[in-house]
């Protein structure tokens, strides 16, 4: 079982891990929820209700509810929506009822995660309407938040958009420092096969081209599966496609702007990859607002 794209035992150790930074456990010698503590009796109850402020795509709903659900296992809730739906201002997500000191501490954890998740989410579905009519494929990268990356990837996922390698361990990438290390590509291709080889493991192979020199050079290894032309104008991946002709997958990253998007989608490009679709993303506004009983 899995919450929010992550395995069940990881998510809860997250959530309890931002919990702990927020009340201070671990970090206080005097920890809690203070304002909340102060101002309200465990006996006191009442409703919050999670709502867009804006238009989007919600994702992380699942974490949200294991926040509530860690916090306080008397917290109950109506649930209104699903991840993936496009969300309009003051559309009502979900309503949570319990103990206010229990509310009010889950809040700032909670909305940490779905604002994030659903910020990536939103970003991600603009992007891949983009490529609507196309036949090109999007994907993200691996500049994600460190120990949110299965969280991040998830959220790319309800936008529409396809993950690239989860890590280093799912595919070999040779980049320009693996290549000029190596004393070229050829020498770097080589070097990756025979280590695929030597411990029995099969992996696509992945090669990073700067010039169309590289593109000449990597399309006539075997052992190449993607051709990665990095900060390549769209006119140069024209004329590198031309060149590869479908023997190679294709893929256009670096510099990438809304403005030249299509224009590098046309190229004819397999893939395009993105890493603003999780590191520089603006978080969805959401609010988990008090209501009348």
């Amino acid at each position: 079982m899995t919450i929010s794209g992550m395995p069940e035992t990881q998510a809860l150790q997250h959530i309890q891990s931002a919990l702990a930074e927020d009340v201070g456990r671990g970090w206080s010698d005097f920890p809690g929820d203070h304002s909340s503590l102060a101002c309200f009796q465990p006996h006191n109850v009442g409703v919050a209700v999670l709502k867009s402020k804006e238009k989007g795509v919600l994702a992380g709903l699942d974490i949200a509810l294991a926040v509530l659900r860690t916090v306080d296992e008397q917290i109950t809730t109506d649930v209104f929506l699903q991840d993936g739906t496009s969300l309009v201002a003051g559309q009502e997500i979900l309503r949570a009822y319990g103990p206010l000191t229990s509310l009010l501490t889950a809040e700032r954890t909670l909305l940490n995660y779905i604002q994030r998740l659903s910020g990536i989410a939103t970003t991600a579905r603009k992007w891949s309407q983009h490529l609507e009519g196309t036949q090109t494929t999007l994907l993200d990268t691996r500049k994600t938040t460190p120990g949110w990356r299965l969280f991040e990837k998830y959220a790319v996922r309800i936008g529409g958009v396809q993950n690239h390698r989860m890590g280093l361990f799912d595919m070999i990438m040779l980049k320009d420092n693996h290549i000029d290390y190596s004393g070229g590509i050829t020498p770097a291709v080589r070097k990756a096969q025979a280590y695929l080889d030597r411990h029995s493991v099969h992996l696509p192979i992945e090669i990073e081209a700067r010039t169309f020199q590289d593109v000449q050079e990597a399309v006539e290894l075997p052992s190449v599966q993607r051709i990665m032309l990095d900060n390549f104008s769209p006119e140069e991946c024209v004329r590198a496609v031309q060149w590869i002709a479908g023997r190679k997958e294709t893929e256009a990253s670096g510099g990438i702007t809304e403005e030249t998007f299509l224009s590098y989608a046309r190229t004819g490009v397999t893939y395009i990859s993105m890493g603003a679709l999780t590191h520089s993303v603006k978080n969805l506004d959401l609010h988990f607002k008090a209501v009348s009983l």
